[in-house]
């Protein structure tokens, strides 16, 4: 058994998910590194936000402000992403696959309509003949009507939770209430399945006083 592997983590708010996936990291992290960076991390953990709000005020009073107005533009800009490389933004893996015009959310919304029993409204962030340099973080989003609320399964093979990914949990789920406003129908859980879920050394510090004082 492969003892690195993590159980799932729960999380009413978005903010109480960043809260507990990040007291697991610096609890029970290990020591490895990222592209040479310190880091600690925990592998395969599965992060479930119940009642996902992208105005959640945890993160909005203590997510650094400057990285939150990044990562929207990052998902809602089709400008290229200077600090990644000038790589592809996912506003335009979103809404303009490839630069092909396809726009994937769309998609997704008119499957469900068509079919709200539908188990394959599945969509990727990964442009494989153009990311030869840059692998982006969140790869695939997954969306579903178990029963009646709108629920997204997303797939991530690293995410940042001191730096960025209250960020990317942020705009996931504008993401999934936009999907949701188009189908009518009430937002459900929000299920991120994360390879390595990690923080920078740089941010430890901090961290450990947030997961204190959080009260979460």
């Amino acid at each position: 058994m492969n003892e690195s592997i993590t159980k799932t983590l729960v999380g009413e708010t978005l903010g109480q998910s960043w809260m507990a996936i990040s007291k697991k990291i610096m609890v029970d992290g290990y020591d490895a590194r990222y592209d040479g960076a310190p880091i600690k991390e925990i592998a395969c953990a599965t992060l479930v936000t119940l009642k996902p709000d992208p105005e959640d005020a945890f993160i909005k009073n203590h997510g650094d402000a400057e990285w939150l107005a990044w990562m929207h533009e990052n998902f809602f800009s089709f400008n290229k992403v200077r600090e990644l490389g000038d790589a592809a933004s996912y506003a335009t893996r979103l809404f303009n696959y490839a630069d092909s015009g396809r726009d994937q959310i769309q998609w997704v919304a008119d499957k469900l309509n068509k079919d709200k029993e539908a188990r394959s409204a599945t969509i990727t962030t990964f442009q494989t003949l153009t990311d030869t340099t840059y692998i982006p973080c969140i790869s695939l989003l997954d969306f579903w009507i178990p029963k009646e609320d709108l629920e997204l399964i997303v797939y991530a093979h690293s995410l940042d939770f001191g730096k960025k990914a209250y960020g990317n949990l942020i705009e996931l789920a504008t993401l999934q209430k936009t999907v949701a406003e188009k189908m009518g129908c009430p937002v459900g859980q929000l299920i991120i399945y994360v390879k390595t879920a990690h923080i920078y050394e740089p941010e430890w510090e901090y961290m450990r006083d947030l997961i204190r004082n959080s009260n979460l």
